[in-house]
């Protein structure tokens, strides 16, 4: 029996982000061993390529050069911040604390689409947004967690990454899908690859293997999820972010022996809650306009 295409997006949803939990549980593996801007130069290695072979046989019609260079500019930028403000955090926090953090994304991105946008925050958003930020506060229990430098890598990173999707929206409409993923790309691996002379150390050829794992997890991921969503609508889609909290709790438990709390996944449920929240809004205020 065909599923329908409701049921379809959500499926490959969960699909895409279990993709990238694995490439965020290679980033934590990598981080015992070699500095981070490395291990973001290496998977951005693999994964340019790839890259670059989806823009060849993109047939939408158009070049390869950004229609609003300015606002491509402001998100290669932010997707430097978000790369390297993530993958620090894998590799300071354990997994299902650092996602606690990085779920707040929906809801900066609320916040931000009302100047950037021009999106209304009203009382719904407001409410979501404060119940995710308790949904934070409650699971990190800061009677007991001091906050350190994983914690401001996925704040920051978290920001970087609402501002980069907001930009998505704004400019998804002008832009050929090759340049939104290629420009970005293409700035990432050129900064982080001039750090290398300073955190540049051997790799074995396991950990090349890791590697190209990871990149494989993030191409994979990206796709599943481009599928979902020209499968269902975002209300459907964008939930499923939070199954990662499910990935990154048996990930931290089974590999890297973790401890999990009651207070993470409560937390977890709070902020996913609000997450979905917003989406319904805006997916209701999209259907009016």
């Amino acid at each position: 029996m065909a599923l329908s295409p409701t049921v379809s997006g959500a499926l490959l949803g969960i699909l895409g982000f279990a993709f990238y939990s694995v490439y965020d549980v290679g980033a934590k593996v990598l981080g015992w061993s070699y500095h981070p801007f490395q291990i973001i130069a290496m998977t951005s290695l693999f994964v340019l390529p790839m890259m670059m072979l989806y823009a060849m046989l993109d047939r939408e019609p158009g070049s390869l050069r950004p229609n609003r260079p300015g606002l491509m500019a402001l998100r290669c930028v932010m997707t430097v911040i978000n790369f390297t403000g993530g993958v620090s955090t894998f590799t300071l926090l354990p997994m299902s604390e650092a996602y606690v953090i990085l779920f707040s994304t929906p809801l900066m991105i609320a916040l931000i689409a009302v100047p950037v946008l021009g999106e209304k925050l009203d009382g719904v958003r407001i409410v979501a947004v404060l119940l995710g930020l308790g949904g934070v506060i409650y699971a990190l229990d800061p009677t007991t967690t001091s906050p350190g430098l994983g914690h401001a890598c996925a704040l920051v990173g978290s920001l970087a990454g609402a501002v980069n999707f907001v930009l998505v929206r704004k400019t998804g409409s002008v832009e050929r899908m090759s340049v939104m993923l290629l420009w970005p790309q293409l700035t990432l691996l050129a900064v982080i690859s001039a750090t290398m002379p300073l955190y540049y150390q051997p790799m074995q050829l396991g950990d090349l293997g890791i590697g190209l794992g990871m990149a494989l997890a993030y191409i994979l991921g990206t796709m599943a999820l481009l599928a979902a969503y020209r499968k269902a609508a975002a209300v459907v889609v964008a939930p499923m972010h939070y199954s990662q909290i499910v990935w990154g709790a048996l990930g931290g438990a089974l590999l890297f022996n973790e401890p999990q709390s009651s207070r993470i996944f409560l937390g977890a449920a709070l902020v996913a809650l609000a997450g979905v929240l917003v989406v319904t809004r805006q997916n209701r205020s999209a259907a009016k306009a």
